[in-house]
């Protein structure tokens, strides 16, 4: 059985933006878009600990989203445009500030938790002391 100690630590970021797995960068840790895999084919590594919840979407959201739906309004009041015009350019730059993002992001955000060891939090009681 490997341990830890036997895999050098590996950047988050290249690792989760590249979607590979965060122990031995090689990997997928993706079976689909965004569903994750059990485990790592390569090293075996389980990906249960993984849990990025939202973090993904609230990115995408803060960086993406308003960013476009602020054009949207910009172009609706300076200019007046017709529903046409914004499905040409709208609905796509919403798209494509939405969508790709996500998988990268949710890549690194798995990545960044196996990395810094991150760990559902605990009350430490006088008892546990």
């Amino acid at each position: 059985m490997t341990t830890e100690a036997h895999w050098p630590p590996l950047s988050p970021i290249q690792t989760g933006l590249r979607c590979r797995c965060p122990r031995c960068g090689e990997g997928h840790i993706f079976n689909g878009f965004l569903k994750l895999k059990p485990k790592c084919e390569m090293c075996g590594l389980d990906f249960s600990y993984a849990d990025p919840a939202d973090g993904p979407a609230f990115f995408v959201i803060c960086f993406g989203c308003i960013p476009a739906v602020i054009f949207a309004l910009w172009l609706e009041v300076y200019y007046t445009a017709p529903y046409w015009v914004h499905l040409f350019t709208t609905l796509p730059l919403i798209l494509l500030t939405c969508i790709p993002p996500l998988r990268p992001l949710k890549g690194w955000l798995v990545a960044s938790q196996y990395f810094y060891k991150a760990a559902e939090g605990q009350l430490v009681t006088d008892k546990d002391a």
